[in-house]
């Protein structure tokens, strides 16, 4: 029996942490108050990985244990970190039982929590074979997550929902929503499409586009791209479908012009006269390629149908309201821009320290708009005297306006545009798992900054799990110079 080394302690918790990403708000996480929803589950072997690490670090077992884009990491922290200290002067009054430094310290553990996602992830990152084993497990939980929203599916229309939702209450802070809407083992429908685009997607999109096989048998891939798809559909999740449609076309922009150039060229090929071609294998050419084309215009058909028929997503153009505020409002988008609206007002106060990370909430109320005050029960029950809900702007880079100043949300982007460099130099390496990756953190990239416009919690792993990736992986090949590295293996050969 081999001996238990740190490194192979290390990624057997990695693997776990992986494994156990879809449960975003696990019921049991002592010292956590009953508003805390971000509970992932992961955060378990999360701290025990850290703990390993940190062994690994002393013992000088990482082989690059401080890349550039963990400098401009720490820019950020400091600066929220001052933005803390500096917002206490401003001593705002307690708000429903919470006080200022009962926010500032909550906001810190997520901005801990989620560096830790991202540290974790480029440390157990920085060869092939660690990218190897983390496609490996990251579909694992994939596959996990997608069982269990099948279940769900067939059970909520089989009305099935009283035997469903105590299994889901049993590891989660809430149970199934009162739609039909699919949660997973999310939260809710909009975090598990959030989590599809933002971590499981992208190397599905990526393998497709680099023709780059990461199973096996690559028809496996693409049943669980068209399972992972089925999934962001039965979530109904306007918000998962718009960051999922912005980051692969901004990843085909980029990055996909040669595989389309190509499929297209095959596609094509299909239809043309070859006399070398006897006439059976030319219908099948030609039937192959119209079956091919008819059943990619009867999926978006009978994609457009089930969208269209849910109310909540038909509203973007059934609604008749004349005037923008009315018309967001009428679209159940108005709590969130008067969330937002309220919190750029504290922005405006204090343009260059902000308010201190996590204290935006104290300043909402007093700067609601008017339009948002009446006919909106959302509004109402926020601003009940029964209410002990704390408010928030529901967007990062606002919230990082209102709370860290200009400067928090300068060293916020120029992090994400840093890993955006990675990711295009990656693109421009000889080797075809380089490109691959490349692709992953475009896509990724792409969802994790169209997922700010409407989630603002430091704590999601969403965030931080594929770009601590590409920054291991990429980064590595970036500040190395080389432009192959070789390895003990290829993703070719690795199996679920």
């Amino acid at each position: 029996m081999r001996s238990l080394t740190l490194d192979r302690l290390a990624r057997f918790l990695w693997g776990a942490l992986l494994v156990t990403l879809p449960v975003t708000s696990f019921r049991y996480m002592p010292l956590m108050g009953a508003g805390t929803y971000v509970r992932p589950l992961a955060l378990y072997p999360l701290g025990l990985l850290m703990l390993v690490l940190l062994g690994m670090l002393w013992k000088k077992q990482i082989p690059r244990p401080w890349p550039g884009i963990f400098s401009l990491l720490l820019v950020f922290v400091l600066i929220v970190g001052f933005s803390i200290a500096w917002g206490s002067l401003f001593a705002p009054v307690v708000l429903r039982g919470v006080s200022y430094w009962d926010r500032a310290l909550r906001a810190s553990i997520t901005v801990v929590i989620g560096s830790s996602f991202f540290v974790a992830a480029a440390w157990m990152n920085q060869d092939e074979d660690a990218l190897l084993f983390s496609v490996k497990w990251l579909l694992v939980g994939m596959v996990l997550h997608l069982l269990w929203g099948s279940i769900q599916a067939v059970g909520l229309n089989l009305g099935l929902r009283p035997y469903l939702n105590p299994i889901q209450q049993s590891f989660s802070v809430r149970g199934l929503v009162k739609n039909k809407r699919i949660s997973g083992f999310a939260y809710e429908p909009s975090w598990l499409a959030g989590q599809l685009a933002t971590i499981y997607l992208p190397w599905l999109f990526a393998s497709l586009l680099a023709r780059y096989r990461i199973l096996r048998f690559r028809w496996l891939t693409y049943v669980l791209l068209l399972g992972g798809l089925a999934a962001l559909l039965l979530t109904y999740s306007r918000s998962g479908l718009f960051i999922t449609v912005g980051a692969l076309g901004l990843t085909l922009l980029l990055a996909g012009g040669e595989s389309l150039t190509s499929f297209w060229s095959w596609y094509r090929a299909g239809f043309r006269r070859n006399a070398e071609v006897n006439q059976w294998n030319a219908l099948q050419n030609v039937g192959s390629r119209i079956v091919l084309g008819l059943g990619a215009i009867g999926a978006l058909a009978a994609a457009a149908y089930l969208l269209a028929d849910k109310g909540y997503i038909a509203t973007f153009w059934n609604s008749a309201k004349g005037d923008l505020w009315s018309y967001a409002v009428d679209v159940y988008l108005g709590p969130r821009l008067a969330y937002a609206v309220a919190a750029l007002n504290a922005y405006q106060q204090h343009p260059w320290t902000g308010v201190g990370l996590g204290a935006s909430g104290f300043y909402i109320y007093h700067h609601m708009p008017d339009w948002i005050l009446y006919g909106v029960p959302e509004i109402a029950r926020q601003l009940s005297p029964n209410s002990g809900l704390y408010p928030n702007p529901k967007n990062m880079y606002i919230r990082l306006l209102a709370e860290a100043g200009l400067p928090g949300l300068i060293a916020y982007l120029t992090f994400l545009l840093s890993l955006f460099g990675y990711a295009l130099s990656a693109l421009r390496k000889a080797t075809s798992q380089a490109r691959f990756l490349g692709m992953v953190g475009i896509f990724s990239l792409a969802a994790v900054a169209l997922q700010g416009i409407s989630q603002d919690s430091f704590a999601l792993p969403d965030i931080w799990i594929n770009l601590g990736i590409l920054a291991g992986l990429a980064g590595r090949w970036l500040e190395s110079g080389n432009s192959t590295v070789e390895s003990a293996g290829s993703l070719d050969e690795e199996t679920l």
